[in-house]
């Protein structure tokens, strides 16, 4: 049976929401305010929230903000008001709610939204991370203000960072809900079908993991499919792990698209530059593995804390998600130790290898041609490494998995089955 929680001051409110779920089938659960919420919400997770925005304690806004930022909005929440402005409603939906109700609220309206709320629910997996629960760290607070400055514009924005910093993290913060996210598979269609990428991301948004992975004519494609913005009511937002004025410099970067893209241009730090916020995205990383039934219970000793707040993170939230995920895996007891941190975390490298071993490259091609040479024998050199397996190279690497999927799709590196799991 699922469970709903009902969330309002109002006592005559709540009990004619629960007679009326309660006759459709539903457990229903009520709280009279934020505390008795946050109380409920602690022990158990609730299939759907009814959360009314004016409440004496804490307003239903302040709550979701709550959830949100420590990992705990992980079930559709609808709120409710009799007196709100669109621009609540909007701002409730940015930080992650499912949908808004405006009382008095119709019976039939009710629950047509609850049944679509709950379908949507058991649909969504565990979310990533998101902006919310990004860190509270000065730069992150700065970086959320930036951010909150370009939200309502359609102009296209550029976020530059290290690979695993949180890129994708800030480009859906700008990304309108219920709108279409568009991320092409293959940037090759941004070369041969620009334009019908951009009619899939009409009234929503395209984005582009890394321009510089993009080629010459790749690059055309984009600077013309951002000319065509207004047409489509669409917004481009582009990722770039490497300096784009450099590549420019090189000759590497179209100098036209990079003027077109630089007047919004968001740096996102790297996860070392805020390390005071690792404590809490590990604990948050490993609350929701714990929630989802994906790890036993398990929890991180302040040493073990520590130990990873003062680790450098090459790989930045990447690879802290993945390490966190092989503790939650792999620990010998409910508490994870210090010891554990250190077996999971990656030793210092060894000395680098001579030159001599890059005699093999092809290093008389054009400089993309060789950088994809290099990347396939980095990435097949990566691959034997671990054994095949995905998670520990996209962490060596410092990739996002998807990303380092997409990656080997485009070099044409094919896994073995086993390997893929």
């Amino acid at each position: 049976m699922q469970e709903i929680l009902v969330v309002d001051d109002e006592i005559g409110i709540r009990e004619l929401l629960s007679e009326i779920l309660s006759d459709e089938g539903y457990r229903v659960r009520l709280a009279e305010n934020a505390r008795d919420a946050r109380a409920f919400r602690s022990r158990a997770r609730p299939d759907l929230v009814l959360l009314d925005i004016w409440m004496p304690d804490t307003d239903g806004i302040t709550l979701l903000k709550e959830w949100a930022s420590s990992g705990l909005l992980t079930m559709p929440v609808v709120m409710m008001s009799g007196h709100a402005t669109i621009d609540t409603a909007v701002e409730a939906t940015r930080i992650g709610a499912y949908d808004f109700l405006e009382k008095p609220i119709a019976l039939q309206k009710l629950l047509a939204t609850v049944g679509r709320a709950l379908r949507h629910g058991g649909e969504q997996p565990q979310p990533g991370l998101s902006l919310a629960s990004l860190g509270r760290a000065p730069l992150i607070v700065d970086l959320k203000q930036r951010l909150e400055r370009v939200t309502n514009l359609r102009t296209p924005v550029l976020l530059a960072g290290e690979p695993g910093s949180g890129i994708e993290v800030a480009a859906r913060f700008l990304h309108q809900r219920n709108t279409p996210w568009v991320t092409p598979d293959n940037n090759s269609a941004l070369a041969d079908t620009p334009l019908e990428l951009l009619g899939q991301a009409r009234e929503g948004t395209l984005f582009l993991h890394d321009l510089a992975d993009l080629s010459r004519v790749e690059q055309k494609g984009l600077l013309l499919l951002i000319a065509k913005l207004d047409r489509y009511n669409a917004r481009v937002i582009c990722g770039a792990t490497r300096p784009l004025p450099d590549l420019v410099a090189q000759g590497a970067f179209d100098a036209r698209l990079y003027a077109a893209l630089a007047v919004t241009t968001i740096r996102v730090p790297s996860l070392r530059e805020h390390r005071e916020d690792v404590p809490d995205l590990a604990n948050l990383v490993l609350s929701r593995m714990v929630e989802a039934k994906e790890s036993p219970p398990r929890q991180l000793t302040t040493a073990a804390l520590n130990g990873l707040r003062n680790y450098d993170w090459p790989g930045n939230l990447a690879q802290l998600q993945s390490v966190v995920q092989t503790l939650a895996l792999t620990a010998a007891s409910e508490q994870i130790s210090l010891d554990d941190v250190n077996r999971v975390l990656p030793q210092e490298q060894s000395a680098p290898a001579p030159p001599a071993a890059t005699s093999g490259l092809p290093l008389d091609l054009p400089l993309r041609d060789a950088r994809d040479a290099f990347e396939r024998v980095y990435f097949e050199h990566h691959i034997a490494k671990e054994g095949g397996n995905i998670s520990r190279v996209a962490e060596s690497a410092g990739l996002e998995r998807t990303h380092l999927y997409r990656k080997l799709k485009q070099l044409g590196i094919r896994l073995k089955r086993h390997e893929e799991g």
